[in-house]
Formats: structure tokens, sequence, C-alpha cells
């Protein structure tokens, strides 16, 4: 690396790290002239960032908010600090946030140096979240960090994956998404033995590994949709088909979307898909929504809210 370059590097890093700096003190700092600095401060301009300079007292150099977000230069302290935060959001409830931290966490990740990595994992494994309300299944870090790269640079992956019925079976498998619920991960891949799409939970995942392979993507269903269909039915006894009396907007503030589907059925009803392997037990949850519905399918399901109703109907006397 070149002197100029480093200097640029080093005065890049001092206007992050305070809101105003003299001329004088940048100058100090850096060994340099006031023309020097000056130079250096066009240079970064030049890249991108936007420098601005003012006069007076209380006057200096300062790095303002641009229309991009430029490059930031991380200390050692500062890296393990934000990585810690992300590798906490990644597994948080919080909408949106946990796939956007996610993203930014394997960005960093792919640069930091191996012993401030360790440091990271250090204060991770030392580290216990209380979590609120519903019960999440938490997924190791690195399983997120290693699914993640694979699915943004194609690479086959090999893992051990525990079902439903606690069978465990060894996947071959072509990465194309992660999505997340809030309280799960899953990843949508196609995999090589079976020779098509799966939904894969990755709390069930165990010794996943990224054999270094690429593969040329192939036309992959939408992911979103996909596993939410694959969560809302495939697992149950039971998939009940539910038309409510009331708009989509409405029903849908009562039912989460990561445990049924809801479509529209003109302005005024919708149509809600759920599953369960007790159709009893599903009766109160289709209840919840507060407005009058008929179960379109199964009979079991039919027949179980009859059961239920009459039930109910001698509890009120």
């Amino acid at each position: 690396m070149s002197e100029t370059t480093s200097r640029v590097l080093q005065l890049l890093g001092l206007l992050q790290s305070r809101r105003v700096w003299s001329g004088e003190e940048l100058a100090d700092r850096l060994g340099v002239t006031g023309r020097s600095v000056r130079r250096d401060v066009d240079r970064l301009r030049d890249l991108g960032y936007p420098v601005h300079a003012s006069k007076g007292h209380g006057g200096g150099y300062q790095l303002g908010a641009g229309a991009a977000l430029p490059p930031l230069l991380l200390d050692p302290e500062e890296a393990v600090a934000m990585a810690v935060c992300l590798r906490v959001a990644a597994g948080g409830s919080v909408a949106g946030v946990g796939e956007s931290a996610l993203r930014a966490l394997s960005k960093l990740d792919q640069v930091m140096p191996s012993r401030l990595r360790a440091q990271v994992s250090a204060v991770h494994e030392a580290t216990v979240t209380l979590t609120s309300g519903q019960q999440q299944d938490l997924v190791e870090p690195d399983v997120l960090m290693t699914l993640a790269r694979a699915s943004r640079d194609h690479e086959h992956v090999a893992l051990s994956y525990t079902d439903i019925r606690g069978n465990v079976t060894q996947r071959r498998l072509e990465a194309y998404q992660l999505v997340t619920t809030g309280r799960r991960w899953y990843l949508l891949a196609y995999d090589r033995d079976r020779d098509d799409w799966r939904s894969l939970r990755l709390d069930r995942m165990s010794d996943v590994r990224a054999l270094g392979s690429t593969f040329t993507p192939r036309a992959a269903p939408d992911a979103a949709t996909y596993v939410q269909r694959a969560i809302t039915s495939s697992p149950y006894r039971y998939v009940a088909r539910v038309r409510y009396f009331a708009p989509k907007d409405v029903v849908a503030q009562t039912f989460s979307a990561s445990t049924v589907q809801i479509e529209p059925d003109g302005d005024d009803a919708c149509i809600v898909t759920a599953g369960a392997d007790s159709a009893e037990v599903m009766v109160p949850y289709l209840a919840l929504p507060g407005c009058d519905f008929e179960v379109l399918s199964p009979p079991e399901v039919v027949e179980a809210v009859r059961v239920v109703a009459e039930r109910l109907a001698r509890a009120a006397g």
C-alpha cells in the first residue's frame, strides 16, 4: 500500500471517529502539512465520501451523510462489537431485521481476521439471551453463516438432518435462499439425492459443511411461498380450508403468516389454509378471528366443529 493511500485511509478513520476535526489537528495526527490534508480530503470526496469543511470558531472538517453508504473503517474492538450485535440480531424476532443482520454479518465475517472471529465466538458463547412469550428455535450462528455464504456463492453443502419423527438422514444440497419467520429459520434447497426441492429447518441441522464445489442455479420456486406452503400444510395430519366472512386484512391480524396461508375471496371474505395433527384442537384456533366462518374441508374438521359446538352449547346451559 502506498504512503498516500495509507494516509488517506488513516484520515478516513479519524473523520469517522469524531464529529469535527480542525485542519491543524488532522495535520498533527497524520504528520503532514495542512496542504496535504486538503489534498487527502479531496481524494476522499472523489471516492464518494461527503467531507464538509467549515470556517470560524468550532469549524473544521466533518464527514457528512451522503446519498449512498460508503465503506466504513472499523478498528478491532468496533468490528468485534458489531459482529456480536449482528449475531444477536440475526437470531432475533424483529420483523425484517434477521435477514438484513445476516447479510451484514456475512460481509463482515468474510474480511474479519481469524483472531477477531475467535473473540466474537467467545463473547457469543458466553452470552445467554432471554426470550419472551413465543419459544424460539435457536440456530448456531456458524450454521447461518455457512448457509448464507453457500446461497450467495452457489456452493454445494452437506449436512445431517433430523426430521419431525426423529429420523436422521444425510443431505447433499444446493443452497438457494434462507427464509425466517421470526421464530424459525428455513433453507430453500435442491436435494441432489431426492432430485427435488426441499424446505429444511436450520435448528434440525448438524454437521453443516460447505463443500467448495459450485453449481449452476436452477429455476427456483419463490422461497417465501414455498416455505410458507411447506410449514402450514405438509407436516400435519389434517389440513383445513376455511372461509372467513371478513376481509383478508382483518383475519390476518389474528393469524401469523408463518402458520397459515390467507387468500382473498372477494372483498369481504378470505380463505385460510391451516394444519394440525388433531381436528378438535384446531377448532378453537380457527375461531380466534372472532367472525363467522365455514370449514370447506376436510370432513374430519367439519365434524370436529360440530362436536365442539355442541359441547360448548351444553356448557352454556
